[in-house]
């Protein structure tokens, strides 16, 4: 699957949000105005001026439909979620190019608010890979003790954990350490010195 540069950055960025969740990480993520800054940095998320509380309940309930979008049981309601948030947040597609960049699309209009920017940029990111039919691309880490989202960009689909450093490699080693501990337990029950 081709997905440009803007897009790409979208999708991280609504990945980054769902994993300010607590449900995600065990704790707010976005806790106050510092942590919202603090992700805007992160994520280079332009064209936005000063931040308010306002801001911040506003994003938090942006993030949790992008959160309902991730659980959705079906491609119909992650549609119906995708179309609320364009729709709320004044989509207004048009043609930039800014601190370096060349020529992309950015869906909020100007002056936008955080949560409008996001709902936008994010949510048309979200709707380009439902149209493309790979709302399957969207996921939650498989290792039992994380909950974390990603998209899974992989050409066979087959990514299962969020990040394959930390939560894949500590579940291989513990998959090992345990055949390992039952190949020396197997010759100890049958009275054999390993």
């Amino acid at each position: 699957m081709l997905i440009n540069h803007d897009t790409r950055c979208a999708l991280d960025c609504v990945v980054d949000l769902i994993n300010t969740t607590p449900e995600s990480d065990g704790r707010e993520g976005l806790a106050d105005l510092a942590a919202l800054r603090a992700f805007v940095e992160r994520n280079e998320v332009s064209d936005i001026g000063s931040l308010d509380e306002d801001d911040l309940v506003a994003v938090r309930a942006v993030r949790q439909l992008f959160t309902q979008v991730f659980s959705a049981p079906d491609t119909p309601e992650a549609a119906a979620l995708i179309n609320s948030l364009v729709a709320e947040a004044g989509t207004t597609p048009r043609l930039t190019d800014h601190d370096g960049y060349d020529w992309h699309v950015h869906y909020f209009a100007p002056g936008a608010s955080l949560a409008d920017h996001l709902a936008a940029d994010c949510g048309m990111a979200l709707a380009f890979l439902l149209v493309a039919g790979e709302r399957e691309r969207l996921r939650r880490c498989d290792a039992p003790d994380c909950r974390r989202a990603f998209v899974d960009l992989s050409r066979n689909r087959s990514r299962r954990y969020c990040d394959s450093r930390t939560c894949g490699n500590r579940l291989h080693v513990a998959a090992y350490r345990a055949r390992r501990r039952e190949a020396i337990a197997v010759p100890a029950q049958n009275g054999q010195r390993s």
